[in-house]
């Protein structure tokens, strides 16, 4: 009987760790396709930025004229949903920030008339709220009758845009003319090592927090509202920088600029999470942030202005 209890023991304690691997959480994932492939292939778009024309990628036009496109991001993602990390389908998203745009081209501010400022790829991001976002991009070399596929993947975190995987080479030649089995086989040998990579990221942003940016900026209006005012003795910069420091993991951001007008936060940690289990981004952590300076003793009107899932301006003296 004592044996058999050992046994016991010792089973659960080998299996525990076992659960609660299986249990722990995942980044949130979308595959597109790379910036250089865009290119290379004809699929770039240009959009206005307060008069200056920018390139982007069109993944719209990408992924409805390029088969192999759909094939490959398809297949990549399978890679990856097997291996228990959630995805995000980019041709999903795309059909959903369609329905967002003709609302998004109407609203402005209430007092000024300001458009939102975001590009295309802000928007791809803001509605697929992907913790990671993974590029692909491949090109094919011939060799007599064979074929090789040379690749490269990078996980870029989708707020900072910072890369934190990667992995690239070449697979064994084929006689095989279909682009997604001569990348498959050329990813399958670097793709546990390449998740392993996104896993430790997404381990750091649930210890430390996701890193943004965002400013603090007052509005031209006449106002005559300051960053240099002050509320019970304190100024109203020093107001904000306590309201930091209380609310980012471990009390990590910097304040690199600090005028009468203007405040720059950068690295700033916010809590990957809300209090009630949804994903917190930078609009609802400067959301919070507005609402504070609204209740007593500040009574400041203020505005959120998103630029994309990691970062944001919070406009002060008017909607």
């Amino acid at each position: 009987m004592k044996t058999h209890s050992i046994i016991l023991i010792l089973l659960l304690t080998t299996l525990f760790p076992i659960g609660i691997s299986a249990q722990a959480k995942k980044p949130t994932i979308m595959v597109i396709p790379a910036d250089t492939w865009c290119s290379e292939n004809g699929y770039l778009t240009t959009y206005e930025n307060q008069g200056f024309e920018v390139r982007v990628p069109d993944y719209a036009k990408a992924i409805q004229e390029n088969t192999d496109l759909l094939i490959v991001t398809t297949k990549i993602g399978e890679l990856m949903s097997e291996r228990g990390f959630p995805l995000k389908d980019m041709s999903q998203t795309l059909k959903s920030v369609n329905n967002n745009n003709a609302r998004n081209a109407m609203m402005t501010s209430k007092t000024s008339g300001a458009a939102l400022a975001e590009n295309p790829i802000d928007k791809l991001n803001a509605v697929a709220k992907a913790d990671i976002l993974i590029e692909i991009g491949w090109k094919i070399n011939k060799t007599g009758p064979k074929q090789s596929v040379t690749y490269i993947m990078r996980g870029l975190d989708a707020y900072s845009n910072k890369q934190v995987a990667a992995a690239q080479g070449t697979g064994a030649a084929s006689f095989s003319s279909e682009v997604p089995v001569l990348l498959e086989e050329a990813v399958l040998e670097k793709m546990d090592g390449f998740l392993s990579q996104l896993q430790s990221h997404f381990e750091d942003l649930l210890e430390n927090g996701r890193e943004v940016a965002f400013s603090v900026k007052v509005f031209d209006n006449g106002s005559g509202i300051s960053l240099e005012d002050e509320f019970d003795g304190e100024e109203l910069t020093d107001v904000i920088e306590a309201w930091m420091a209380q609310n980012t993991v471990n009390h990590r951001f910097n304040m690199t600029d600090a005028t009468e007008n203007q405040i720059t936060f950068e690295q700033v940690r916010i809590p990957i999470y809300r209090e009630n289990g949804m994903p917190m981004d930078t609009r609802q952590f400067v959301n919070n942030l507005r609402k504070h300076l609204r209740a007593e003793p500040y009574n400041i009107v203020s505005k959120v202005d998103t630029q994309g899932l990691g970062r944001a301006d919070l406009i002060i003296g008017e909607k």
